[in-house]
């Protein structure tokens, strides 16, 4: 038997790889990984952690190229487009322009918001069955405004859909929302409180979703950055790495951001970009919120573990643009300072940034090639890879082994581009 084959061969080791490797294990399908880094060490390490039903509405909307464009002449605006000239990322820019009209909102949010729900009760699920250690809590996740213009804009265009969905929000007054937080300063306008939503620590979620996938049987390749892409016949034939050339009768592409830049070796053009975030990680506050909150207005995500307390958020599409941008990171902490007591923790432990794999319309990609025979793609989640990591596991678990889907896979096939 050839030890580099296996009935699937996974490429990507962040949580939607991780969470394939571990439903197709389930299975019964024999896995490999291949993972350039160490597991979960791109966008799954230093994110909010948070679980998100409530994020079903895409940034894709009518207004939001003009938000966009906006932000070029500002290089801290929460949402920021850098002026530099890229051919892929005007492509991507004009596309993602072409869904933002009511039409495709409301397909996509529907989309959006199965998959959510869905891997939100997986998720929950799979925590409690396989014990994992991740500090996953079900407090639900609190918008906080200051200005009653920016709490309508959200009761429109947030609230109304997600009432739409079945998803469940709660409208508080800001004296509700002060009661409910003690950590947010006075002037609070209202807030909307989104029960079913959850958090963990996405770092912790990652490793252990690691170590089940070698339990279970599967081999992680960690320190396998993926050289070519062998083809023969329609199908990918072998996998060169710099830890050697593996083989899968089917190949699952897991590589988020990175996937655009792969795939073209096989001609395929994802119509995706990454969407640069930043984190500031820190000792929990003595004064620490007792939800995940969103800081409307600043756009500023904060999360509190038991070990930790992390703010962050920011949308920068600068192309592959690496490091940190001093500039997003200080309104990070501005964003907190207006909003919290206490925006800091004791201790600084980490300033993070990654790449969001952003599709133009903000679905994500998961399903067969038709290109390739045996390829599927499990790409393209944004910034809510660690919310549909249950869900995209399971539905690529099925389509690889010919079960029926638990949800519909249509909204989010390769096909719809051609892929």
């Amino acid at each position: 038997m050839d030890a580099s084959r296996s009935d699937v061969l996974i490429l990507g080791g962040g949580v939607i790889g991780l969470a394939c490797a571990y439903y197709l294990l389930k299975s019964g399908a024999t896995v490999r990984v291949l993972e350039q880094g160490t597991p979960g060490c791109g966008s799954s390490h230093g994110n909010c952690g948070t679980i998100t039903p409530s994020h079903a509405a895409p940034l894709a909307m009518p207004g939001m190229v003009g938000v966009a464009l906006r932000s070029m002449l500002r290089a801290d605006a929460p949402l920021y487009l850098n002026p530099r000239f890229d051919g892929a990322r005007l492509r991507w820019l004009l596309g993602f322009a072409g869904h933002c009209n009511w039409r495709d909102f409301e397909q996509a949010a529907q989309a959006r918001s199965t998959i959510l729900q869905h891997s939100r009760q997986l998720l929950a699920r799979l925590v409690r069955e396989e014990r994992i250690d991740c500090e996953f809590g079900e407090e639900g996740e609190l918008y906080v405004y200051r200005t009653a213009r920016a709490l309508d804009n959200d009761e429109r265009h947030h609230a109304r859909l997600l009432d739409r969905l079945g998803v469940e929000v709660q409208r508080l007054r800001g004296e509700e929302v002060q009661a409910r937080e003690p950590a947010l300063k006075p002037g609070v306008a209202g807030g909307l409180f989104h029960p079913g939503d959850a958090r963990l620590r996405p770092d912790r979620y990652a490793a252990e979703l690691a170590h089940r996938v070698t339990a279970l049987g599967g081999a992680i390749e960690a320190g396998a950055r993926i050289d070519h892409l062998g083809t023969e016949g329609g199908r990918i034939d072998h996998v060169r790495t710099t830890r050697g050339v593996f083989r899968g009768e089917q190949v699952v592409m897991a590589l988020g951001a990175w996937s655009p830049l792969l795939g073209r070796q096989l001609g395929l053009r994802l119509p995706m970009q990454p969407g640069k975030g930043y984190s500031l990680t820190y000792t929990r506050p003595a004064l620490a919120p007792r939800h995940a909150l969103v800081l409307r207005e600043a756009a500023v995500c904060v999360t509190t573990w038991e070990s930790g307390f992390r703010l962050g958020s920011t949308m920068e599409f600068s192309g592959y643009a690496e490091g940190l941008n001093r500039t997003r990171l200080d309104a990070l902490r501005r964003g907190a300072a207006q909003g919290l007591h206490v925006p800091e923790g004791p201790e600084l432990l980490e300033e993070w940034w990654g790449w969001r794999p952003m599709s133009m319309d903000e679905v994500p990609i998961i399903g067969p090639s038709t290109r390739w025979s045996n390829l599927l793609l499990a790409t393209a989640h944004g910034m809510l890879g660690v919310s549909m990591s249950a869900a995209t596991g399971e539905l690529v678990a099925a389509l690889a082994r010919g079960h029926v889907p638990a949800i519909d896979p249509r909204p989010y096939a390769p096909a719809r581009f051609r892929l």
